[in-house]
């Protein structure tokens, strides 16, 4: 069996000092439930019914990272979609099942066309059910694979809390509405964040995982052209960066062409993404707002520049804050079989 992919010498030299004090300490940290009987997530909690889930979910994801340098963003992301739609509890994964009781997640504006990776966890999910039967929860499964994923790309390590049990229905509407989308403006942007239990800190700090994966032409063309198509650019942006964009992003057409979030280093996690900010070549509105709209945000944005060990200490903490969001835990939900349809 492959070695834990987070336990790397680099992982455990950055992962954040408060996260582990916490964790390595045995009190679980607190989670939420939807009934069915309170159980707190634990870092432990597969230790004794499926003990080899780590190396199974790191040797896959290692695997697909390896064939496709793209996948790792892709999977951190999946867990903020989730996270952000009823909680942690997989709900994104979950496919239309014919009976109109809900309408799948992977059909909203932030999700369709853009959200990638289910088949990876697919073929984890498989994996696993081979080794621990109906013992690992899918919404474990996506909060492991974003860790797994951020440290194969060079980013900090921590310990996932576990124990999150998976939802019965997912929300087309939550996906539409609750996640922030790239032209909102930092105060409703804020007010996402904060609604989902998360302060600036961590708006700021998860922001940063645009140092790896790809930006879709259509998320940021309003820029390069104006919210109309009417020519007026974007000051906040670098004139010579939206030159280069708008040469692969016309006015109309090319939605899908992608373009990479962090020009300098697409594919390794790093502080870079801030450095970025400071220069006027983030590619978002979303992210270039958090140096000219807010001073707190500004703040952090500078500093997160300045030391790229400040930023993995609150990337890894706030990872583990947003994977705590509304877990259902105990008797609610269900372990799914198959992480694209509830079993009943």
């Amino acid at each position: 069996m492959a070695r834990r992919q987070w336990s790397s010498g680099l992982a455990v030299a950055v992962a954040a000092v408060a996260v582990l004090s916490l964790l390595c300490s045995g009190h679980p940290v607190p989670g939420h439930h939807g009934g069915g009987g309170f159980v707190p997530l634990n870092p432990h909690f597969y230790d004794h019914s499926c003990p080899q889930m780590h190396g199974i979910v790191g040797a896959i994801v290692a695997r697909e990272h390896a064939k496709d340098p793209r996948m790792a963003a892709s999977l951190l992301r999946m867990h903020f979609h989730d996270c952000f739609v009823q909680g942690c509890d997989a709900s994104v994964l979950l496919d239309a099942d014919g009976s109109g009781r809900f309408t799948t997640e992977k059909r909203s504006n932030p999700n369709r066309d853009s959200l990638r990776g289910f088949e990876v966890i697919d073929e984890i999910k498989a994996a696993l059910e081979h080794a621990c039967p109906h013992t690992v929860s899918c919404a474990d499964i996506v909060a492991v694979v974003a860790r797994d994923s951020t440290v194969l790309t060079g980013g900090p390590g921590w310990e996932v809390p576990l124990g999150r049990r998976d939802s019965l229905t997912a929300s087309l509407s939550g996906s539409n509405n609750l996640i922030p989308a790239p032209n909102d403006s930092l105060p409703t942007i804020i007010n996402k964040f904060r609604n989902q239990g998360l302060d600036i800190a961590d708006l700021v700090a998860l922001s940063g995982a645009h140092t790896i994966g790809d930006s879709r032409c259509v998320s940021f063309r309003q820029r390069l052209y104006g919210q109309n198509n009417n020519g007026q650019v974007d000051r906040t942006l670098n004139p010579g960066y939206a030159a280069q964009l708008r040469a692969r992003c016309p006015a109309s057409g090319g939605d899908q062409n992608l373009f990479a979030l962090d020009l300098v280093s697409q594919f390794r996690f790093d502080n870079q993404y801030y450095r970025n900010i400071l220069a006027s070549n983030a590619l978002l509105s979303s992210d270039q707002i958090l140096l000219t709209q807010g001073r707190d945000t500004m703040e952090l944005v500078h500093r997160f520049a300045a030391n790229q060990g400040l930023f993995f200490d609150q990337f890894a903490k706030s990872m583990v804050k947003m994977g705590n969001i509304l877990p259902l835990t105990g008797n609610a939900g269900e372990i799914r079989n198959n992480c694209r349809r509830i079993n009943h």
